[in-house]
């Protein structure tokens, strides 16, 4: 079956995802030879510290991210999160407080930040998209359409957001799509081939998903019975159809929703019956969520020219 994890777990893949991802972000930053302005403005000895705190509202992911990065600037032990991921932000809400040396503080909020807004703008589409839901049995799934080498953090802030994960990748569950259908059309029975063939294939308990564009489509699916079949740009009308066909069959294939699905349109989608409705927007379209650090520095009397 396709991976699955709770809501806000944290675990070895998120961890060594965020890893790669902050190494590659401090080589870029830092370069070779480090941060120039802190190292010319603020004494090696200088000691401070300062909130990250909302400036608009969301839902907060990425703060296991950001005690890594604090680790990596010797501020561990300083670091302490007021908020949990998951939790919902207003404007002004304090969500983590980091103490210690101040060129390190410096050195490490721009790294902190981007990684905590992009996690977080994540976090609050999805949670629009399942508030827009409520009251109707469709969950709100992710797709692949993630950031490259970013897809373990992202797909966990869409959990901290309330959605939840397709397939990780191509290597955890089997989704047979137009062109992979395209490819065995000469067969004569495409969708029946292409589903024996991943069943065989694939170990067993994988998930077995098949992508159709029609009601006619969708009935020779049914009949081969994957585990779920994914419902491409289908109108609402016939969204519902499949829905009724479904039903009338006694089938226990979950139906999928997908394609152009936004959140004008998705309550609409909902209310047909499909099980759940994939949305690339809440990973590849989330606007950052505006998050700052404010410092609170308490400096002595001693200046220099």
């Amino acid at each position: 079956m396709t991976l699955q994890h709770p809501p806000y777990e944290f675990g070895s893949a998120e961890h060594n995802n965020a890893e790669a991802l902050i190494a590659l972000a401090l080589s870029e930053d830092l370069g070779q030879r480090g941060d120039l302005t802190a190292e010319a403005t603020i004494p090696s000895e200088a000691t401070g510290a300062a909130r990250f705190v909302a400036r608009q509202s969301g839902i907060l992911a990425g703060l296991p991210v950001v005690a890594l990065i604090a680790q990596r600037f010797g501020l561990a032990q300083g670091f302490v999160p007021e908020r949990s991921d998951g939790d919902p932000l207003e404007p002004g809400t304090l969500i983590a407080r980091v103490s210690g040396p101040m060129r390190a503080i410096l050195s490490m909020e721009r790294t902190a930040l981007n990684f905590l807004q992009r996690l977080s703008g994540i976090a609050t589409q999805t949670h629009r998209f399942v508030l827009a839901v409520e009251g109707t049995h469709a969950a709100i799934l992710d797709t692949r359409k993630t950031t490259p080498g970013w897809r373990w953090l992202e797909k966990y802030a869409v959990r901290c957001g309330g959605g939840a994960n397709h397939r990780i990748g191509l290597f955890d569950a089997v989704l047979i799509k137009d062109n992979h259908l395209a490819w065995l059309a000469s067969s004569g029975d495409p969708i029946g081939r292409a589903i024996t063939a991943a069943r065989q294939l694939a170990p067993p308990g994988t998930t077995v998903e098949v992508e159709v564009d029609t009601l006619d489509q969708f009935d020779r699916a049914l009949s081969c019975r994957p585990d779920i079949v994914l419902l491409d740009n289908f109108t609402h009308h016939d969204l519902a159809e499949a829905v009724r066909r479904r039903d009338a069959s006694s089938s226990t294939v979950l139906l999928e929703a997908s394609g152009g699905i936004d959140l004008a349109s998705v309550a609409e989608v909902a209310r047909t019956g499909v099980d759940r409705i994939s949305v690339g927007a809440i990973t590849h379209s989330a606007p950052s969520l505006d998050i700052g650090l404010d410092e609170e520095i308490v400096r002595d009397s001693h200046r220099s020219c």
